[in-house]
């Protein structure tokens, strides 16, 4: 899978959001930086950051690749206004629901948010590992996979 620009990868598209309900939040004071975190927020650069989702769009399977069609993957720093700790975001029409007439359309766009990303982790191996699970499961989303079949696989 070719990766352009910083991170725009163009690979498949997926319909997600995910913001792990349930999680790691329970148990956790919200201190002010969101739910499920109990500490310092982790600092890791916005560039630092994009290259972990790099690596982790590099980790999925190139047999996975090769099938995902028009989708563009970006890094922002903060979630929507109203959805604090939503991990990531799929917009676009999964492979499943696309017919004849999709064609002649903008990429479909997977987003993986990296403040709360942050806050819910305490070292930099669950960013990394958290990070792999958010990229994996917004690209689910491209092959038609639906929350309840992820929660299953262990993936939300």
């Amino acid at each position: 899978m070719a990766r352009r620009g910083r991170l725009s990868a163009h690979v498949g598209d997926a319909r997600s959001i995910w913001d792990r309900p349930g999680d790691r939040q329970n148990g956790f004071p919200d201190d002010g930086r969101g739910a499920g975190h109990n500490g310092p927020v982790l600092e890791m650069s916005r560039e630092e950051f994009e290259e972990l989702v790099g690596e982790a769009l590099d980790r999925i399977p190139a047999e996975l690749t090769r099938l995902m069609d028009n989708v563009a993957v970006f890094v922002e720093d903060e979630p929507p206004a109203g959805e604090p700790q939503l991990l990531g975001l799929y917009e676009g029409t999964p492979l499943t629901e696309r017919g004849e007439w999709y064609a002649g359309v903008l990429p479909d766009r997977i987003t993986i948010y990296r403040g709360p990303t942050l806050r819910m982790c305490d070292s930099r191996e669950e960013v990394v590992e958290e990070t792999e699970v958010t990229v994996v499961h917004e690209i689910a989303h491209h092959f038609g996979i639906d929350d309840a079949r992820l929660h299953s696989l262990g993936y939300g």
